[in-house]
């Protein structure tokens, strides 16, 4: 058979009109090189540039009787673009509206020519270590082996516990689930994608695997490697050895032809949600792959997300819980009764005071806030005004309880503040934060060792030794063992933020905390009742995210249906919403957002999300190719007017 004499392009290329595949001859001297998925340079037809891309098909001219544009080069003969990533990119672009082109930025890393050459020159591949399967403690026997082997989706229950691992380390039983569902899937000759938001939750998984599985047969591609090693990561990916691939969001375009497990950790942290366009959440991802190579998919957590439940209600997954169930001793503190009014409403009530006094006989407790910092918010001390910045009106805060006070916004240092509603000089401290906690046991706990972590302190792990960790929300440290007691603060102020998802982050970021706990130890819930505390009190996460489903349900809100979110110019936005013929959908807005700038929200049910999509991407185009400067006589030129966006599922779509 003649080699192929055609090859279809995708260009990369920011501008939504090119998100199309173009053809290219490719010239004799290419034929040999010049196969799907290669790195490749193109000539554009607008003032003799050229352009990277990819190839993406190859075949033969057709019907098209014209002359093609020659390939100028190939720069690597390394398919890159593997088919099924290429197929997933256009799959998720279409669905959300945007471009393929967003999507392969992230799934194919920058190239680094010296690992690239390393990799080519090292033709024969050490042999590796085979992989023995290990059990999945816990759950039903043989329920969770037969899903991972059958291509089967499932909604998983983890267990909240933590466990020693290899080398002494501790991580969350979570982590040893997943860890031990890779170890099926590689020795069924199948890869694993395993996807979970941040560092933190990465390097457990990890040393879970590491625990497991040879090293050979691991590899992490996350945003925090340097360029060289996750493309190296990504080059191992292309070798033919099954593997357990680990990583956050982009981790799930990672090529992996022979694809046994994707499993998700937390689908319901926010840190899932992709902030570049296209905006694809890796649940979203996550989907889209399994349906295209038919490998198994878990979604493991100690809550269920409400998209999560929609799809257990659906048949679409089905729903493990670990047998027998183990429920963590919950103490929720607002539904006790106290004969001291005060004592009942203190930030910290009596009955927490006395379990974490008792635990610290035997380990460390964990005291989860709301807020980093020493001082969120000052006030003046003699008429209660909320203090602000005499430059700019921002809000004054304080890091440490010697630092100056200084600006929010502008950072300015306010040595000379003076109030403008009553001249007062002095400042006070209002709610509380980290730093403050922190302060404050350290004088109800003297002698006691005191560790402050969040975003400014991380820290990953601490010892089995006494000790009061005064930690924000996501920031939890290991501790060796488990936690003696772990007590919840600021469940009032969490609960009071405004957000259609508060209830379930707020469970979700009690549950994480609760799981760090040891066998048995006391869990305190601080301010908090009603339903939210009697599910986490009972550990019946699901049945929370079963009632706010149906709650969304009657009020039309995501993910009981579909939501796109539409910016631009009103007069950009109207147009593109009067194409719009899909019925039922209905419309939020227009709302101001910024100076010239509108906002509308379109609601639709989910068998319209493909004609919708399709519709609101015709005019992001039609809008970014008649975007165009207004003529100016004199001065300076004016700015290009703002441009059409268009955002699928925002897990937000309310907040400004």
């Amino acid at each position: 058979m003649a080699p192929a004499s055609t090859a279809r392009v995708l260009v990369d290329s920011p501008l939504p009109q090119l998100d199309r595949l173009f053809d290219y001859r490719v010239p004799d001297d290419l034929l040999a090189t010049a196969k799907a998925g290669v790195r490749v340079k193109v000539p554009l037809r607008s003032a003799g540039r050229v352009a990277d891309g990819y190839i993406v098909e190859l075949g033969d001219a057709g019907d098209y009787t014209g002359t093609l544009s020659d390939i100028e080069s190939v720069v690597s003969p390394i398919q890159v673009l593997t088919p099924e990533v290429a197929v997933l990119a256009r799959r998720a672009a279409d669905r959300s509206a945007g471009s393929a082109n967003d999507i392969v930025r992230l799934a194919v890393p920058t190239r680094q020519v010296r690992v690239e050459k390393t990799w080519r020159a090292a033709e024969e591949r050490p042999a590796v270590a085979p992989v023995n399967a290990v059990a999945l403690d816990g759950y039903p026997l043989g329920a969770m082996e037969s899903a991972i082997l059958t291509g089967k989706r499932i909604a998983v229950d983890a267990i909240p516990l933590v466990r020693e691992v290899a080398g002494g380390v501790w991580v969350g039983q979570w982590a040893v689930t997943m860890a031990a569902a890779a170890t099926l899937a590689l020795e069924a000759g199948k890869s694993a994608i395993l996807a979970v938001p941040d560092y933190r939750d990465q390097d457990q998984l990890m040393a879970a695997l590491d625990a497991v599985l040879p090293p050979e047969r691991l590899v992490r591609l996350d945003a925090r490697q340097s360029n060289p090693d996750r493309y190296r990561g990504f080059l191992r990916c292309l070798e033919d050895t099954p593997l357990a691939i680990v990583g956050n969001r982009s981790v799930l375009y990672a090529p992996a032809a022979q694809l046994g497990l994707i499993a998700v950790w937390d689908d319901g942290d926010p840190l899932h949600s992709e902030p570049l366009s296209p905006y694809v959440h890796t649940r979203d991802a996550a989907l889209l792959r399994q349906e295209q190579q038919g490998s198994s998919l878990m979604f493991i957590g100690h809550t269920r997300s409400t998209e999560v439940e929609r799809l257990v209600e659906l048949g679409w997954l089905d729903s493990v819980s670990p047998a027998p169930a183990y429920r963590p001793r919950v103490i929720p503190t607002a539904q006790q009764t106290s004969q001291d009014r005060l004592a009942a409403q203190a930030r910290i009530p009596s009955t927490a005071w006395r379990e974490a006094k008792a635990a610290l006989e035997h380990g460390p407790v964990l005291v989860q806030v709301a807020r980093p910092g020493y001082a969120h918010r000052l006030a003046c001390v003699d008429c209660g005004q909320s203090a602000r910045c005499l430059r700019c009106e921002g809000p004054l805060g304080q890091k440490s309880a010697r630092a100056t006070p200084s600006c929010g916004w502008c950072g300015a240092l306010a040595a000379d503040w003076h109030c403008d509603n009553c001249e007062g000089t002095r400042l006070r401290f209002v709610g509380a934060t980290a730093g403050r906690t922190a302060e404050d046991l350290g004088r109800a706990f003297p002698g006691v060792r005191i560790i402050v972590a969040d975003g400014e302190r991380p820290l990953l792990s601490i010892g089995p030794e006494p000790a009061l960790v005064i930690a924000t929300r996501g920031a939890e440290p290991i501790a060796a063992g488990g936690y003696r007691a772990v007590l919840l603060l600021d469940g009032e102020r969490m609960v009071a933020r405004e957000s259609l998802r508060v209830g379930e982050d707020c469970l979700r970021w009690w549950s994480n905390a609760a799981a760090l706990a040891a066998r048995g130890a006391p869990i305190v819930l601080v301010g908090v009742g009603g339903a939210l505390a009697s599910c986490l009190a009972t550990w019946r996460q699901a049945e929370y995210a079963r009632a706010e489903l149906a709650d969304r349900r009657r009020l039309r809100f995501p993910p009981a249906v579909r939501v796109a979110t539409v910016t631009g110019t009103l007069e950009a936005v109207s147009t593109a919403l009067e194409g719009l013929t899909v019925a039922p959908a209905d419309l939020l807005g227009p709302v101001d957002t910024e100076p010239g700038v509108v906002r509308t929200i379109v609601r639709f049910d989910y068998n319209a999300g493909t004609a919708v999509a399709s519709s609101l991407r015709s005019e992001v185009i039609k809008s970014a190719t008649t975007r165009r400067r207004a003529a100016s006589i004199k001065g300076p030129r004016p700015p290009l007017p703002p441009s059409l966006r268009v955002r699928f599922d925002d897990v937000e779509p309310f907040s400004e």
